[in-house]
């Protein structure tokens, strides 16, 4: 009598821990090739196609930057995490919990600055003098509003410059983000950290190169010119497809979202 047929077992792909980790260490490795140290790179994760229990996963495994592309969507989440984590807290009786940063990467309309500043560390899509001077005006109502007059953090901005000069692209021309750093940084309540670009839609991994290494000649540009100071020293480039080219580029900044949580249905994009 012949052996009854084996069924073959269900395909499993690897699980949200392993992605993640698979990035961190194709992270590192890209900074080593570019002769920095492994974790001189800051992963910034997009969590905008994923779930609030994928994203308290992350917390727990000890991933703390996390970036949102809508306003409100940004606001929700990190009332939520912050909810989940104060339950973290009083359940163990740690005085100590991660503090989960969360970063502004979409566009930012006008309309919307006053909720986005309340939560955000660090937007990276400022583009304009009309936008800084929105975050401004509000950043001072907000400190109006505070009954002790307490001092609050200058927010930390980065200068979206389009390199590629695509039109479906937001961003200063580079021939402006110069200028626009040193405008933006006489301004009390902003304080530029530095410059994000994107990689052209089309053109494939070469043209992507091409633009980063653009944007890094910008950025160091800015940076002989004395323009923001000190503190700017953040250069946000690259995603899921192209991060460890930009790393290999300068990068000291990457936002990564399908290469942790899956492939998204439409290519990815920080528009809000």
């Amino acid at each position: 009598m012949s052996e009854s047929p084996t069924l073959a077992q269900p395909a499993t792909g690897p699980t949200l821990r392993e992605r993640w980790e698979s990035v961190r260490s194709r992270v590192g490795a890209a900074a080593k090739r570019s002769g920095r140290a492994a974790d001189s790179v800051l992963v910034v994760v997009v969590s905008k196609s994923a779930s609030l229990e994928q994203i308290r996963e992350l917390v727990q495994f000890g991933q703390v930057d996390f970036g949102e592309n809508r306003v409100q969507q940004l606001v929700q989440r990190a009332a939520a995490i912050e909810e989940f984590l104060a339950r973290r807290r009083e359940l163990s009786g740690a005085a100590q919990a991660p503090k989960v940063r969360w970063h502004m990467v979409g566009t930012l309309q006008r309309n919307k600055v006053r909720k986005c500043i309340d939560v955000a560390r660090l937007v990276h899509s400022l583009d304009n003098l009309r936008l800084a001077e929105e975050i401004q005006g509000a950043a001072l109502r907000r400190e109006n509003r505070d009954p002790r007059n307490a001092p609050i953090e200058p927010l930390e901005v980065l200068i979206e410059v389009n390199v590629s000069g695509e039109q479906s692209k937001q961003g200063a021309a580079p021939a402006a983000a110069r200028h626009l750093v040193a405008q933006i940084d006489t301004m009390v309540n902003l304080r530029v950290r530095g410059l994000m670009c994107m990689a052209p839609l089309e053109g494939g991994l070469d043209a992507a190169r091409r633009t980063f290494e653009r944007c890094r000649e910008i950025y160091e540009d800015v940076r002989r010119s004395g323009a923001g100071g000190a503190r700017f020293d953040i250069l946000s480039m690259g995603m899921s497809n192209d991060f460890e080219i930009a790393i290999e580029c300068g990068a000291n900044l990457v936002r990564i979202g399908g290469a942790i949580f899956g492939a998204p249905a439409q290519p990815e994009s920080e528009d809000d």
